[in-house]
């Protein structure tokens, strides 16, 4: 019989009121606390358009890979991504910094400006500063640069505010961390506190334990299930089986239903080519989905997988959403913020989550070893390529073998 966990029925009702739909969660790291010396910058991306997809763009002075919304490829807006000169963006809107909770229309438009114009930080507070006012901009822009910058900006329509992860005074640990509110701005419109207390408590888990990685923090940030201010964690509601149908609700968790896709740029050291910064990114909902690490070569290739594939889509997101659909199977009123526990993981390791997590870390193995024999020689681009033919087909006939899905 199904059941639905109804001790959390008051908690469900506090989720669904009335919550942006850009709810996005980030970090950024310092290359001084990461093992391999380079920065980060993560960004889990939530919208009302659940259709993304990456592309390559020749912009007006730099090429550049883009995480965008699938029926905007031109693009008019892009939601982060890096480009030829190692400088790497990603956002959170901050529904707090213009006073009123307004003002994000510029948001992906200022991104894909900084990507096509952008090296180093110097040059976004340039962008910045020269931008007509007002920006139409609320939002906190998390920056890194082949220089070893990397840094905050909360910016509203008149003024910003830097944030450097590299400033002991700023960051203490070598990270800092953004949802929906500016540290600057209006307190009493804050948004997403609830997920700025989890992945403050993620976050300080992870540096306890040393994991400040690219690799640890693509594939766990957007799998963290616990609530930030209840601490009911999902895991702990762990059913027998996929059959032991348990619906849980999702609404202020950090991967919600909103949850569109997932983008960590790891920048470069100051003495590598900046042709060596990567973006990894989850296309499409994080649960049922895999990380794919990606980087500009001179052909501008990208895995098949999460890019157009013709109908206007990328493949692993419709897929991903198809899956996603096992898990939300609820359609009536508030009951679709519900997902089905069971079909994401149980104890007989049967769930979507549990069965490509195997797959991914295959994806991100094969992954390093190439990202490895770029960094030595630029001109192993072709391994590059080489290993997003491997993607496509090994986690197309993975996902056709592990859930008969075409």
């Amino acid at each position: 019989m199904k059941k639905i966990l109804f001790s959390l029925v008051v908690l469900a009702a506090m989720m669904t009121g009335v919550r942006p739909v850009q709810a996005c969660t980030s970090v950024i790291v310092s290359g001084h606390v990461t093992k391999d010396g380079r920065p980060l910058i993560f960004k889990n991306r939530d919208t009302s358009t659940l259709h993304n997809l990456t592309i390559v763009v020749q912009g007006s002075r730099y090429r550049y890979i883009g995480l965008v919304n699938a029926e905007d490829t031109a693009p008019i807006n892009v939601w982060g991504g890096h480009n030829e000169a190692g400088f790497g963006i990603i956002n959170t809107a901050a529904y707090n910094l213009n006073g009123d909770g307004g003002d994000t229309d510029g948001d992906g438009i200022l991104i894909r400006k900084a990507l096509e114009l952008c090296a180093t930080l110097e040059d976004f507070e340039r962008l910045l500063d020269t931008m007509n006012k007002p920006r139409e901009v609320n939002s906190n822009f998390a920056v890194l640069d082949a220089q070893g910058g990397c840094a905050y900006y909360e910016t509203g329509n008149y003024d910003y505010v830097k944030f450097d992860v590299n400033d002991p005074n700023v960051a203490s640990e070598g990270y800092l961390m953004r949802t929906n509110f500016g540290t600057t701005g209006n307190h009493k419109l804050d948004q997403g506190v609830e997920r700025y207390c989890a992945i403050t408590d993620f976050m300080a888990e992870a540096c306890k334990e040393g994991n400040l990685e690219h690799d640890y923090l693509i594939t766990s940030i957007s799998r963290y299930l616990k609530h930030g201010v209840t601490k009911l964690d999902m895991y702990d509601f762990m059913p027998e089986s996929e059959n032991d149908t348990q619906y849980f609700p999702f609404g202020d968790y950090i991967a919600r239903y909103s949850t569109a896709s997932v983008i960590l740029v790891q920048g470069v050291r100051p003495d590598e080519s900046p042709l060596n910064t990567v973006s990894w990114t989850i296309i499409g909902w994080p649960l049922t989905t895999v990380a794919i690490p990606l980087v500009l070569t001179s052909s501008g290739k990208l895995p098949a997988i999460v890019t157009d594939d013709g109908t206007g889509h990328s493949w692993l997101n419709e897929k991903g959403l198809q899956l996603k659909q096992r898990v939300f199977s609820l359609e009536s009123g508030n009951t679709t913020s519900y997902g089905d526990l069971s079909q994401l993981f149980n104890k007989q390791g049967t769930g979507i989550l549990q069965q490509i997590q195997p797959v991914e870390k295959e994806v991100i193995n094969r992954g390093e070893e190439a990202l490895e024999k770029l960094r030595k020689n630029t001109k192993n681009a072709k391994d590059i390529e080489a290993y997003y033919d491997w993607v496509d087909a090994y986690v197309v006939e993975r996902y056709r073998e592990l859930f008969s899905i075409e």
